[in-house]
């Protein structure tokens, strides 16, 4: 089967819909509602977790081992660490990111009685009070604070609006969305994921795409801290495929066109044989793509294998300039990226052996030999027939 047209304008729409939507790790309630309505809205029944992450399983027509795709749904955001005696919050961030992109960020803190605007600052602010000094301020999260648009004068007057130490702050995303392609914001990663994922659902819905097992689409929500699909995954499934932002930058082979495909991360080489079906059906499908190696990186798919599951794993990628930062992508990535999971839900299993947790050699997959010999490698071609990656 072609790989699916998908619906860029819904593709786009769900994008800033979800990036209008703060969600901060441990503050995700609102954007699980939101993206489990619209999956009910495809058709999708949806179950969810204890504390939220989302389960929905599209039937496929065979038995066999289930696929997963998953995405996140949390972002990066800050924590009040402390109340000061001006009023002003002290902050330690959600996630991996630096103060030097919190300096100047608009942002809500979210208090047992209500929400409060205010504007993240560095601890010399004024170059009318310090002069050059605002230039020689080192950079971290020790030398900002968030000054709240409200009556916080003081610590009392801080306690009064019922702002406490733990209170989640989420980061404005400010979005903007060219004419050109280019898309700019905050959270890119992963609400661009997110809204990947959406689409291809809605294409395979659209054009009543035959899957030849169950595919979970899973949506995890504290990727941001190191737990994403840790606890998400039922024993039936054998591969997982990660959507989430590749890192565009010099030394890097990731593109903000196309899908960047991850050999490894931090943790280590993906799984060989899905990797390699990925790269196929890009080929297959005409579907520009690069490979790419992230050395300070790691997904969905290291906190599964983490905690113990046997599952194959492979991470596709929309690349990112300045990740973690203020972030640009380009709708022909997240198009690219749409199709190539579109591709992969509907490709043949080829890995059966993979039904079983535990089985015999028979039926295991191959991977070439250094210095193979013809006859080696005759033999090799005709075993591996039937053993193409899952």
């Amino acid at each position: 089967m072609p790989r699916l047209a998908i619906d860029t304008a819904y593709l786009s729409n769900q994008l800033k819909a979800l990036l209008s939507i703060p969600s901060p790790t441990g503050y995700t309630d609102t954007i699980v509602r939101h993206v489990s309505l619209e999956l009910e809205r495809l058709g999708l029944k949806v179950e969810l977790t204890r504390r939220g992450a989302i389960i929905a399983v599209r039937p496929g027509t065979g038995r066999a081992s289930s696929r997963a795709i998953v995405s996140h749904v949390d972002t990066l955001g800050a924590q009040v660490k402390a109340i000061k005696h001006n009023g002003r919050l002290e902050l330690v961030p959600i996630g991996t990111w630096s103060a030097r992109f919190a300096e100047g960020a608009r942002s809500t803190v979210f208090s047992e009685k209500g929400a409060y605007r205010g504007t993240i600052l560095p601890l010399k602010a004024s170059g009318h009070t310090y002069n050059e000094e605002i230039d020689s301020l080192p950079i971290g999260w020790d030398y900002v604070e968030l000054r709240v648009d409200a009556l916080a004068r003081s610590r009392a007057e801080a306690d009064r609006l019922g702002i406490e130490i733990g209170d989640i702050v989420a980061i404005d995303p400010q979005p903007e969305f060219l004419d050109n392609g280019f898309i700019v914001s905050r959270h890119l990663d992963n609400k661009a994921g997110v809204a990947i994922t959406l689409a291809a659902i809605q294409a395979l819905e659209r054009e009543g795409a035959v899957t030849p097992v169950d595919t979970h689409w899973l949506f995890t929500i504290a990727e941001e801290v190191g737990v994403g699909a840790a606890s998400i995954l039922e024993p039936d499934v054998a591969s997982m495929l990660a959507i989430d932002n590749g890192t565009s930058a010099p030394g890097q082979n990731s593109s903000e066109f196309g899908v960047t495909i991850a050999m490894a991360d931090q943790t280590g080489p993906f799984d060989y044989h899905l990797t390699k079906k990925l790269v196929r059906l890009c080929k297959d499908q005409d579907i520009k793509y690069q490979k790419d190696i992230f050395r300070y990186y790691r997904s969905d798919s290291a906190s599964a294998i983490e905690a113990g599951h046997d599952v194959r794993t492979a991470l596709i990628t929309f690349g990112v300039d300045a990740s973690h930062g203020w972030e640009r992508i380009h709708m022909h990535a997240l198009r690219s990226v749409a199709e190539l999971v579109t591709a992969y839900a509907i490709s043949p299993v080829e890995i059966e052996r993979d039904l079983r947790t535990h089985a015999g050699l028979r039926g295991f997959t191959h991977q070439p030999v250094a210095e193979a010999s013809e006859e080696f490698t005759t033999v090799s071609v005709v075993e591996s027939s039937s053993d193409e990656p899952s």
